[in-house]
């Protein structure tokens, strides 16, 4: 799913459709894995995904929360934490907890996220008067426009 997702195979909500999962990663898994999945065990798999995946409200509903991918946690002083908690203190480990997979989870199923060229995401340099941001590169989805830079643990945009 993360490499689907980086191949630029999701529509323009960040989810992938029924006919790329039908013809692109179904075939793969099945035939990597030696067994026959089903696009309704798929989907029974991404709403598993997702529930692993509900540490993101952090990041989409507070701007006052980071992401140290270094250590793999969130960061935050302690106002932000402490307001999070009072609306949620079911999420107390957040603060202590690493979350390998977060970046992954992030990619895969982070549905609904905007990456067209006037959105705006932790760490984008942006103008408060202007509300102006970067312009970002979309790929053409190809896994070669991709290459793993082991510095920043991520996928960065091959300039070749």
């Amino acid at each position: 799913m993360v490499n689907a997702a980086t191949r630029g195979w999701c529509d323009s909500n960040g989810v992938l459709s029924k006919i790329t999962v039908e013809k692109h990663i179904l075939p793969y898994l099945n035939q990597k894995l030696g067994v026959e999945k089903t696009y309704a065990q798929y989907k029974s798999h991404i709403k598993w995904f997702k529930k692993q995946y509900k540490y993101s409200k952090l990041m989409r509903h507070n701007s006052r929360f980071g992401w140290d991918h270094v250590m793999k946690k969130f960061t935050a002083s302690d106002e932000p934490w402490g307001d999070y908690f009072m609306s949620h203190p079911e999420d107390k480990s957040y603060r202590t907890d690493t979350f390998p997979d977060y970046e992954d989870l992030r990619i895969a199923v982070g549905s609904g996220m905007a990456i067209g060229t006037h959105s705006i995401a932790l760490g984008d340099d942006t103008d408060a008067r202007t509300f102006h941001t970067e312009e970002r590169r979309v790929s053409d989805g190809l896994i070669d426009d991709f290459m793993y830079d082991p510095n920043t643990e991520a996928f960065i945009v091959n300039d070749k």
